[in-house]
C-alpha cells in the first residue's frame, strides 16, 4: 500500500503511446506528469522530482540515452523503465548499461504487466534507500528514541546494534524476519519494531506453531456466515484486529506448505480471503515473524517454500543467545530478583558473590526465558538472608558437562617428545591445570571445580595441600 501518491514522468513522443500509459496510471491512482521530448523530460525531472520515468529512445531534440545520463547523474537510484520500438532489443540492453532499470517494446498492450515492473522498481528504489539510511545510522551510533527498546534489559553492544536497525526498518511497509533460539525475546524485539514504526494500530501476536491451515485461516483471515459448521456469523481474524498495525507470527518454519502458500500471498499481495468468501480483502498491516529454524536449510531440503523465503529476504534480524551476551547476566539477574519480589510481595533478596560466574559459566538452552524462571523458582522458595544457590545449581544439572569450558591457554610446561626427553609429572600438570581454572573462575572455588571436573571438596583440598607444600 502506498503512503502517497507516486509520481509518474512519461516522456514519449508518440501521443497515442503516452496518452495510452497516462491514462491507465493516472485511473490506476499515480500522478502523472508528461513530456513529448527528451529535453523537456530533463526540465520536469529536475522541477517535479518525480518517483519514477518512463522513457522512449530515440525522440527529438534529446533521445532516451541522454535523458538517462542527465538523470542518473543527478539521482543514481532513480528508477527508469525504457519503451523501446520494436525490434530495437539492442538499444534497450545500452539503455539497462546506462543505468535504467528494465524496458518494454511497443505497442505497450499489457499495461498491468507495466504496472508491475513499475511496483517492483519502487520497491527496489525503497530498500535502496532504506539500506542506505541504515549505513548513515550505523556510522552515527545513535538512538533516537531510547524509550522504544526499554523492555530490553541490556548492555550488549550486539543488541545495541539491532536496536539501531530496526530504528531504520521501523517505519517501512516491508515484512521482518526474526531469527533467535527459544527464550531469546523474540516477541519483544518485534514489539520494538512496532513502536518504531510509529503504526497507530495495534501490536497483535500469534504462535502458528501446531496449527493446521484451517485453523490458520480462521484465526488470522476469519471467515464468513455458513463458513463451515457451527459459524453462524461472521468473524473477524486477527488482520482485521491489527489494521493499521503490526500482526506478529511466530515459528513459521512450522507451517505446512498450504499455509505458506496463503502467507506468501498476504505478504505479496497484501491480500486474503475469510474463509467461505469468494471476495479478497485489502490489508493494510505490518508483518514481522519469526522461527528459531534455520529457514535456508528448510528451503533447501523442501520444507519452506522458496519464493516466501526471498518474499522474507528484505529485513532479518538475528538475536544472540544469552551465553554470547554474558555482560547482561548481571543485569537481568537484578531485574529479575526485583520484579520477582514485587510480584510475590517480598523484599528483594541479596544474591552470592558467586551466583554470577556459575550463571556465565551456563550454556542457558533456554536463554533468558530459563534464566527468568529460574530467579523467579529461587525467589519463591527464598525465606530470608542470602538467596540460596541451591535452586540455581538444581536448574544447571549441577555438574560440569552443563557449564561453558572456556578455552584452555597453553600450558607453561614444555611438553617434551619421547626420544629421552622429560615428560611433566602428573603432579606438575596438575598444578598448571588447577592455576588456569582459578584464573579463568577469577578465584571461585565452585566454579573452578567445575571446569576441572571435579567436587568443590577435592579442589578444596587439593589448593590446601599445595597451600602446605609451599609453606
Amino acid at each position: 500500500m502506498r503512503s502517497h501518491i507516486v509520481k509518474l514522468l512519461i516522456i514519449e513522443d508518440d501521443e497515442d503511446v503516452r496518452r495510452g500509459i497516462a491514462t491507465f496510471f493516472g485511473d490506476s491512482g499515480y500522478g502523472v506528469i508528461v513530456a513529448d521530448n527528451g529535453e523537456e523530460g530533463i526540465e520536469l525531472f529536475h522541477s517535479e522530482r518525480p518517483d519514477i520515468i518512463f522513457t522512449d529512445l530515440r525522440m527529438p531534440i534529446k533521445g532516451g540515452l541522454e535523458v538517462i545520463r542527465a538523470v542518473i547523474e543527478h539521482d543514481p537510484d532513480m528508477p527508469i523503465i525504457v519503451i523501446s520500438g520494436t525490434g530495437a532489443v539492442k538499444d534497450a540492453v545500452e539503455a539497462l548499461r546506462f543505468g535504467a532499470w528494465d524496458y518494454v517494446e511497443k505497442p505497450v498492450t499489457d499495461l498491468e504487466a507495466l504496472e508491475h515492473m513499475t511496483s517492483k522498481a519502487l520497491e527496489n528504489r525503497l530498500l535502496r534507500s532504506q539500506v542506505a539510511g541504515l549505513k548513515q545510522k550505523l556510522l552515527s551510533g545513535g538512538i533516537r528514541n531510547p524509550a522504544t527498546f526499554t523492555a530490553i534489559i541490556t548492555r550488549s553492544p550486539a543488541i545495541h546494534s539491532i536496536f539501531q536497525y530496526i530504528e531504520v526498518i521501523g517505519p517501512t511497509p516491508q515484512p521482518v524476519l526474526i531469527y533467535g533460539e527459544t527464550g531469546t525475546g523474540k516477541e519483544l524485539f518485534a514489539n520494538a519494531v512496532h513502536s518504531a514504526s510509529g503504526r497507530k494500530g495495534k501490536f497483535v501476536a500469534l504462535n502458528v506453531a501446531g496449527l493446521d491451515d484451517q485453523m490458520f485461516s480462521d484465526t488470522l483471515f476469519g471467515h464468513a456466515k455458513g463458513a463451515f459448521t457451527g459459524a453462524d456469523r461472521m468473524r473477524e481474524g486477527l488482520i482485521a484486529q491489527a489494521a493499521g498495525g503490526t500482526l506478529f507470527l511466530d515459528e513459521i518454519g512450522d507451517l505446512k506448505e498450504a499455509t505458506q502458500i496463503k502467507l506468501l500471498r498476504l505478504l505479496q499481495e497484501g491480500e486474503y480471503f475469510p474463509l467461505g468468501s469468494d471476495h479478497p480483502r485489502k490489508s493494510d498491516v505490518r508483518i514481522v515473524l519469526a522461527t528459531h529454524r534455520n529457514l535456508t536449510e528448510m528451503v533447501a531440503s523442501g520444507m519452506f517454500r522458496q519464493d516466501l523465503y526471498y518474499r522474507l529476504f528484505a529485513h532479518q534480524v538475528s538475536l544472540p543467545p544469552l551465553r554470547e551476551r554474558l555482560d547482561d547476566i548481571p543485569l537481568l539477574l537484578n531485574h529479575y530478583l526485583l520484579d520477582a519480589a514485587e510480584g510475590l510481595n517480598k523484599k528483594k533478596p541479596t544474591p552470592p558473590p558467586e551466583l554470577c560466574n556459575y550463571l556465565k559459566a551456563y550454556r542457558f538452552p533456554g536463554n533468558v526465558r530459563e534464566l527468568k524462571a529460574m530467579v523467579y523458582e529461587a525467589v519463591t522458595r527464598h525465606t530470608q538472608g542470602v538467596l540460596s544457590m541451591e535452586t540455581f545449581l538444581k536448574c544447571m544439572g549441577k555438574s560440569a558437562e552443563n557449564l561453558s569450558k572456556p578455552e584452555l591457554c597453553h600450558s607453561e610446561i614444555i611438553l617434551r617428545d619421547s626420544k629421552g626427553e622429560r615428560m611433566p609429572t602428573i603432579e606438575e600438570a596438575e598444578e598448571v591445570l588447577i592455576e588456569q581454572a582459578m584464573r579463568l573462575a577469577d578465584g571461585n572455588q565452585g566454579l573452578a571445580a567445575g571446569y576441572l571436573g571435579l567436587n568443590r571438596t577435592t579442589l578444596n583440598k587439593k589448593l590446601q595441600r599445595r597451600k602446605q607444600t609451599d609453606e
